[in-house]
């Protein structure tokens, strides 16, 4: 429980999902006061949030922030709901409400500082190719690299123990299974044959699926990509933008922080970027004390080993996602994302540095590429030149597709 001599927010939601990982540590930043439910929460008192969640997904309650569009769906966590009826989704968004509109007095500074137009729209490249590659690597890494150690089954058992009771035993195998049976969906397809070589706790292997070009090298690659760039940052400075702790740090975080209780992920972590993990176990913990006010944000060189990398994946997987909508939109479909997947529609085949992959369609990375889109194009001719010094020759952040 965080501060339960206030107010209290609810941060609702379960600690396997980066995504509930990053609202966490940015409302602690904030200093937001809140309970995590259902983890904390009583028998009556996370039913009652449940049913809240759920009328707000119906539409039988209004939605607080952000503005829904066709782009978007309602996942599953994180929720961020208010003592007078506030209700937000959607991690990147409640990032802008914390800077805006949280109540809060406080001199914490903003997440995503609004007066430099060239920093800003690094923060938020950083922060969606966190969120929509980022949770490809990371999950990848649980289910595959530390599918026999890993204890998130345990854990979301624990978590809904006072919402089912003695039933929540069964919570361990089901989420195992289909975090594992979901590979495919989210980027990780194993080889044809593929066993993974620890003895895994769910009843399936990593799979594999017809027609799909096995993913596993790409993904492995881009994870120690990752880490070799962070840790070039982390070395030199406390925040990866500088001095303060921003909306960048806080999606990676995020994604990475999920990885920290995996024990087969976490060694690759603390022995490849052993900076990088005392930079998690900071923020894991709540100290934010290397991150004052008045701290200086920074867009120089040490930055380059990060954007060339997310340029080389996050970029073209972005582009060619809007190409293959607009495809499918003129052929008439209408059904995108998980759903699709497991009907076998809206899929496309693409190139990611030389690696194929087959994948569905994802309309919500739709709104983040064409939200990037928008903020490039609104930038000066100053501001892209400032970018493209740190940015590979080719970045692709200049065309849609």
């Amino acid at each position: 429980m965080e501060n339960s001599s206030k107010p209290n927010w609810v941060v609702w939601g379960s600690e396997l999902s980066p995504f509930l990982l990053k609202v966490v540590a940015m409302c602690r930043f904030k200093q937001l006061p809140f309970r995590h439910l259902p983890m904390d929460g009583t028998f009556r008192k996370n039913w009652l949030y449940e049913f809240r969640r759920q009328k707000l997904i119906k539409g039988k309650l209004p939605l607080t922030w952000p503005e829904m569009t066709e782009l978007d769906e309602f996942p599953a966590v994180p929720f961020l709901f208010g003592p007078d009826g506030e209700n937000l989704y959607d991690s990147s968004a409640i990032a802008y409400w914390l800077d805006n509109q949280a109540p809060v007095e406080n001199d914490t500074p903003d997440l995503v500082p609004e007066t430099d137009r060239a920093l800003k729209f690094i923060i938020s490249l950083i922060d969606e190719y966190a969120d929509e590659y980022g949770l490809y690597m990371v999950h990848h890494y649980r289910w595959k690299n530390a599918a026999g150690d890993n204890t998130a089954g345990e854990r979301f058992a624990h978590e809904m123990r006072t919402m089912f009771g003695p039933l929540h035993h069964l919570l361990r195998i089901l989420i195992r299974n289909r975090q594992t049976v979901r590979m495919p969906y989210l980027f990780s397809v194993a080889p044809e044959g593929f066993r993974t070589e620890q003895k895994s706790k769910t009843f399936f292997q990593p799979p594999s699926r017809k027609g799909f070009p096995a993913t596993h090298d790409l993904l492995e690659g881009s994870y120690l990509n990752l880490l070799a760039a962070l840790e070039q940052i982390l070395t030199i400075r406390p925040y990866l933008l500088g001095d303060r702790f921003t909306l960048a740090d806080a999606s990676i975080y995020g994604q990475l922080d999920m990885n920290m209780t995996d024990p087969s992920a976490a060694d690759i972590i603390q022995q490849q970027a052993p900076n990088t993990w005392q930079w998690l176990n900071r923020i894991q913990t709540g100290d934010f004390s290397a991150s004052p006010p008045e701290g200086k944000l920074l867009l120089d060189a040490a930055l380059k080993p990060l954007l060339i990398e997310i340029c080389r994946v996050f970029v073209p997987l972005m582009q060619q996602n809007y190409r293959a909508y607009l495809d499918h939109k003129e052929q008439g479909e209408t059904l995108f994302n998980e759903k699709a997947f497991w009907k076998s529609r809206s899929l496309y085949d693409g190139q990611l540095d030389g690696s194929s992959f087959r994948t569905v369609v994802k309309s919500f990375q739709v709104r983040t590429w064409l939200n990037l889109r928008k903020q490039w194009n609104a930038l000066k001719k100053v501001e892209i030149e400032q970018l493209e010094a740190l940015l590979p020759k080719d970045h692709g952040l200049d065309r849609d597709s």
